[in-house]
């Protein structure tokens, strides 16, 4: 992590396997939408939510969130959960941030997948206590949704929880595994330079 000192920065969670566009879009918004001064991008190491057959090493998937937001001066990847021997948890890392950037308004990045199951990650009253959620939003009708969820999340856990505003952009991580399995074209899913560093090195072309 960098030692700069910021009064409010995003942290981005994710197995980026591999990192594309929509994450990207997501974070560029949470930036500008919330006045951020920096994201970091945290890619897991041992997730407690993954298969981790289904996952490429953290190196390489460090390199990928590196290749895809290089020239952004306003993001960063970090490696703190790729370096830990133990499973990471969001709870830890916010507190690890937490003492290293003290005095920092900490903003947690998720998608609205994640906010619908955040009730059943490990200590999410700690969460809601050392950052405010930034839930990825598509529309009107998803916010609608999901207003119930937050409602329920502010009542159990004081949870502080706003909506980034993203364009539609449908695209997942496993859809572009598997058009790379198949030898489809991924070309505009992800940045040029992650493209090149997936052929390159022959990445997923294993692992399904």
């Amino acid at each position: 992590m960098e030692l700069q000192t910021y009064t409010k920065i995003g942290v981005m969670g994710g197995t980026f396997n591999p990192v594309h566009y929509g994450h990207l879009l997501i974070a560029e918004n949470a930036y500008e939408q919330y006045g951020l001064e920096h994201v970091f991008f945290m890619p897991t190491g041992r997730s407690p939510h993954k298969d981790g057959r289904q996952i490429i090493s953290a190196a390489q998937r460090c390199e990928m969130v590196r290749l895809a937001i290089d020239g952004n001066p306003h993001f960063s990847c970090s490696d703190y959960e790729t370096t830990k021997a133990d499973v990471s948890y969001t709870y830890l890392t916010l507190q690890a941030f937490t003492q290293r950037f003290p005095g920092t308004e900490l903003y947690f990045i998720m998608g609205a997948d994640s906010l619908a199951d955040f009730e059943h990650w490990l200590h999410p009253e700690e969460i809601s206590r050392l950052s405010t959620i930034l839930v990825a939003v598509r529309d009107e009708l998803n916010i609608k949704e999901l207003m119930p969820i937050r409602e329920h999340l502010k009542k159990a856990y004081h949870a502080k929880i706003a909506f980034i505003n993203t364009p539609g952009f449908s695209v997942s991580s496993r859809l572009i595994r598997k058009r790379v399995t198949e030898h489809s074209s991924i070309r505009y899913l992800v940045p040029d330079a992650v493209e090149q560093y997936i052929r390159q090195h022959h990445i997923y072309i294993e692992t399904q």
